[in-house]
């Protein structure tokens, strides 16, 4: 049986179409999903994500603990509420999950795990904990629902809907985040666009929801989600990386800190790895729709895309490919699509941020 967020009953009621999403019931979207990827890139649109898993780690220790944890480097949180990205990996340097951790206080880090992994990825931090840190209480936090407000005017819509947030939550930098009473906001988001990704009670969930459906925030789905983040160069994971990839093979080097003196759980491996594929930006110059699994012919071997999809905000195809490395941003290559070679350009990612391309 599939498992429902605490806004399934007003998915039903908005006439979304519902998905299985990695054992989760889910909206694909509740209408145009393509009128759904317009609306957060030009105002404001609302997402459930509350399939995902807020875990907070709590006690003297954590901090100790997610150094040894995750490959980017948490002593770069020293702001209360700065969050960071990260991946976190397995000893052969394969990536596990990748999460966002934000920093509250020295004695309570909160985490985000995607809900595909949240069961394996909790069961590796408590392993983890037992033998490196036994004194950090690691609590999943299934009480809570979180709502993902995007676009250039989401700021503005959620403040009307709840005024008290407005005060400690105007004055945050993008990648922080505030407390207020039971509510936490942060403004992060996985669209490419401005907002705030909102962790309140489950039980509060549905009237913040029509509250906002009242004041003009209409809500989007995993269609809408995923075009969103592919345009703005954001990883999928399960995608784009795995346990048989590492970050240095998926884009993701950025995110690894390997000139610390702390280890971490897949340093060793990650310093002796030496990348023959990176994950590159495609655009489709001929008529087509690029998707994922598709393999990608070039000048130095073959590679395979690892998501693909058209781009609404561009009005061509997009996709991120994996290939080998001497690959050059600006080469042209072919991909098969069904029966035929199609002709694609190598360029860097993001396509596109807040509203606007970056391709030329």
């Amino acid at each position: 049986m599939l498992k429902t967020t605490a806004l399934n009953a007003a998915h039903r009621t908005l006439g979304a179409k519902m998905v299985d999403f990695s054992g989760w019931e889910m909206p694909l979207a509740y209408g145009s999903q393509i009128e759904e990827h317009h609306r957060v890139r030009r105002d404001v649109g609302m997402f459930d994500v509350s399939h995902m898993l807020v875990i907070d780690l709590q006690g003297e220790g954590s901090r100790a603990f997610l150094r040894w944890l995750l490959a980017n480097n948490v002593d770069r949180l020293q702001l209360p509420g700065k969050a960071m990205y990260s991946c976190m990996l397995n000893e052969q340097g394969g990536v596990l999950d990748d999460l966002i951790v934000y920093f509250m206080a020295e004695d309570w880090f909160r985490v985000v795990v995607n809900a595909g992994t949240a069961e394996k990825d909790l069961a590796w931090m408590m392993r983890q904990r037992d033998a490196h840190a036994p004194g950090v209480v690691i609590e999943p936090r299934r009480d809570l629902a979180i709502i993902a407000v995007q676009g250039p005017n989401a700021r503005e819509r959620v403040w009307l809907a709840k005024p008290e947030l407005r005060a400690a939550t105007e004055s945050l930098k993008p990648f922080q985040a505030a407390q207020v009473d039971e509510w936490f906001v942060g403004r992060t988001g996985y669209t490419g666009e401005d907002g705030f990704e909102i962790i309140l009670p489950a039980a509060h969930a549905e009237d913040f929801w029509w509250l906002l459906y009242r004041l003009g925030v209409n809500p989007a789905g995993l269609g809408a989600r995923d075009t969103l983040r592919l345009e703005a160069g954001m990883n999928l994971y399960g995608q784009d990386m795995d346990e048989t990839t590492t970050p240095l093979e998926s884009g993701l080097a950025w995110t690894v800190d390997l000139k610390s003196p702390r280890d971490f759980v897949g340093k060793a491996a990650l310093e002796e790895q030496r990348p023959r594929r990176n994950l590159y930006g495609l655009i489709l110059l001929d008529p087509g729709v690029l998707r994922s699994h598709q393999r990608v012919l070039t000048a130095h071997g073959e590679g395979e895309t690892t998501s693909g999809s058209f781009a609404p905000t561009l009005n061509r195809s997009i996709a991120f490919a994996r290939l080998p490395i001497e690959v050059q941003v600006g080469d042209l290559v072919q991909v098969a699509v069904r029966d035929k070679l199609l002709s694609a350009k190598v360029v860097k990612y993001p396509f596109v941020r807040n509203g606007r391309s970056l391709i030329d």
